[in-house]
């Protein structure tokens, strides 16, 4: 069975959509910015690891803060005594 060209057509056309996301997640004034400089492996490997400055960590801690705050408040009960009192209300197991 044969492929009619009508039919690749749609599908070739699929590889040409754009992706939003992608493009809402950059950041500001990046588009106009120069592409980074290439660097051999070697000088990478050879170079030391990069440092944390003050603010990165400020930054990274409150992030750690708030993901611990929402932690907790995930770590109650999911269902309500009252809400579970109806839900067994309503399931008939008599059978």
């Amino acid at each position: 069975m044969r492929l009619s060209p009508l039919l690749l057509l749609p599908v070739a056309l699929l590889g040409c959509a754009t992706f939003p996301e992608l493009d809402a997640a950059r950041t500001p004034g990046v588009a106009s910015q120069p592409f980074p400089a290439l660097l051999p492996i070697d000088d990478l490997i050879a170079a030391p690891p990069p440092r944390a400055t003050p603010e990165l960590r400020a930054g990274i801690e409150d992030r750690v803060a708030g993901l611990r705050s929402r932690a907790s408040r995930l770590q109650g009960e999911v269902v309500s005594d009252r809400d579970r009192q109806r839900m067994d209300d309503g399931v008939d197991t008599s059978e």
